[in-house]
């Protein structure tokens, strides 16, 4: 079971990695961007390991403090789930 979490949270992490990329491109080239909702919402799916390293790379959505703190929230929540999980396990 902890395989599949793990599995899942690598291929959500990758699409939301290369989705914010793809962003930071768009920005750039003043196009079409992704909705910040959508960026959230892959990382609360279990791809903020991915936001977080796109982040940093990309130097993307870091000036944005109340996009980062709902980042932060998303990625507490996340943490606070695994604490839970191995606790019990």
């Amino acid at each position: 079971m902890r395989d599949t979490v793990l599995i899942v949270y690598a291929v959500v992490s990758l699409v939301t990695f290369v989705t914010y990329g793809l962003d930071k491109r768009a920005a750039r080239l003043n196009r079409r961007r992704v909705p910040e909702a959508r960026l959230h919402l892959f990382e609360l799916l279990g791809g903020w390991p991915g936001a977080l390293m796109a982040q940093q790379i990309f130097a993307h959505k870091r000036r944005k403090l109340r996009f980062m703190l709902v980042t932060f929230l998303i990625t507490a929540a996340h943490l606070a789930v695994w604490v839970w999980a191995w606790d019990r396990a």
